[in-house]
């Protein structure tokens, strides 16, 4: 048995502490095997053990100079922990005042409750980071799946918002789906992730993309009307302001006023208010930062699957944990995203300045996703270049005349859209 600090624990693991110079025990006996050699201290004898036999190390005031401490499960209440050379497979390190001067701290599942945390040079491989008031100093910090609760963060506070993001329930529902996906189909990671995007896309955007598709047809519909209601609304206006003196100002209020109600009130009766049209933005943008985010967490060293991943992939990317080399994934991504962008330009026969805008907007942001995509995992990017091609291949199929009478949609569309679209192309580009 061995006391450490007045508290008695069994000696059920041998736990290597090589190199301790003052660590401070309270000794009720002296275990075989262990070595007792500095003099004693006030109340508190400080001993340097080779070997400490211990599962739990708790309630030490001070512990330092320690070559290497690992195997440990529980490491609490220690006042000051420092000097350590490499402090690893602890199963929870909470209660700490100071940690500092510790070379690398890895495989940790719970660090919690350290007043302060400097001086290390790779923090990596721990599971939750927590209740840190200080973090400073620290050279690499990876890994950590959870960094919450901290006071004071030198190092890793412009990314405390990534990692709750990445540590949402949304990511991990992701997680999930991608996973059990792989598991019941059996498929390699590569073509699981095909599979759950492909599902995904069509199962909740299409749906949803063909419903914008209704309201944006309402809506073009209802143009008609709205142009002939506002004339009748401006000779109205004319003859109140003849009958009142309204000055031009005012006839100019009047009439924007009223006309405001009458389309409200005429998208109301429709039920197609152009807001209802931006449902599928809403859904489609985070379902693709959580699955982004999922397989970017999938990938890590720490995750359990980093090893199926990485033998998960095919043709040229056969990592799917590292990022593609070749840039064959993010130049396919790129092109895909620009020719999206050039489909739905061609649809605006005469577009408007904002319109203009937006759409070199968005092919300057599809240029720029091809640098991106090759410095994420290959995973990451494949799904990306994936939704995309799923996205366009939607985008033809809703352009079909049997869906648009499907959709009973109001407004004319063309017989031959595929037809068209490409001779559009070619008469933009190609002369």
């Amino acid at each position: 048995m061995l006391s450490v600090a007045g508290s008695l624990r069994t000696s059920v693991l041998q736990l290597p502490v090589r190199g301790v110079c003052s660590a401070t025990f309270n000794r009720k006996s002296s275990a075989p095997g262990h070595t007792c050699t500095a003099p004693p201290s006030a109340g508190c004898p400080a001993v340097c053990c080779h070997m400490l036999p211990v599962r739990t190390l708790s309630a030490v005031r001070g512990l330092s100079n320690v070559g290497t401490l690992s195997g440990a499960g529980t490491l609490s209440g220690v006042g000051t922990l420092s000097g350590v050379g490499t402090l690893s497979g602890v199963g929870t390190l909470s209660g700490v005042g100071r940690l500092s001067g510790v070379g690398r701290l890895s495989g940790v599942g719970r660090l919690s409750g350290v007043g302060t945390l400097s001086g290390v040079g790779t923090l990596s491989g721990v599971g939750r980071l927590s209740g840190v008031g200080r973090l400073s100093g620290v050279g690499t910090l990876s890994g950590v799946r959870r960094l919450s609760g901290g006071g004071h963060d030198d190092s890793a506070g412009a990314a405390g918002w990534y990692s709750s993001l990445s540590d949402s329930a949304p990511v991990h529902l992701s997680e999930h789906f991608l996973v059990s996906v792989q598991q019941m189909s059996g498929l390699p990671w590569w073509l699981s992730i095909v599979v759950a995007t492909l599902s995904v896309r069509t199962l909740i955007t299409l749906p949803l993309a063909a419903y914008q598709m209704v309201i944006i047809s309402k809506v073009e519909a209802l143009q008609a009307e709205i142009s002939e209601l506002a004339k009748r609304l401006r000779y109205e206006v004319s003859v109140r302001a003849r009958e009142r003196g309204w000055t031009e100002k005012e006839c100019r209020f009047q009439f924007k006023k009223n006309l405001r109600r009458i389309v409200s009130q005429l998208y109301v009766r429709d039920n197609c208010h152009p807001f209802k049209a931006s449902v599928l933005v809403w859904v489609q943008l985070p379902l693709w930062i959580s699955f982004s985010l999922a397989l970017r967490n999938l990938s890590l060293d720490q995750s359990a699957l980093h090893s199926d991943l990485a033998a998960g992939g095919a043709l040229w990317f056969s990592d799917l944990t590292s990022p593609d080399s070749t840039w064959i994934l993010p130049v396919c991504l790129g092109l895909i995203n620009l020719l999206i962008v050039e489909v739905f330009s061609l649809q605006r026969v005469n577009p408007s300045r904002l319109q203009k805008t937006v759409t070199n907007f968005i092919r300057a942001f599809s240029v720029l996703m091809i640098p991106i995509a090759a410095t994420v995992p290959s995973s990451m990017a494949l799904y990306w270049f994936t939704s995309s091609l799923v996205g366009f291949s939607h985008n033809l199929f809703l352009r079909s005349p049997t869906i648009h009478k499907i959709l009973k949609l109001r407004s004319h569309r063309s017989d031959s859209p595929y037809r068209d679209l490409l001779s559009a192309f070619i008469t933009k580009y190609c002369r």
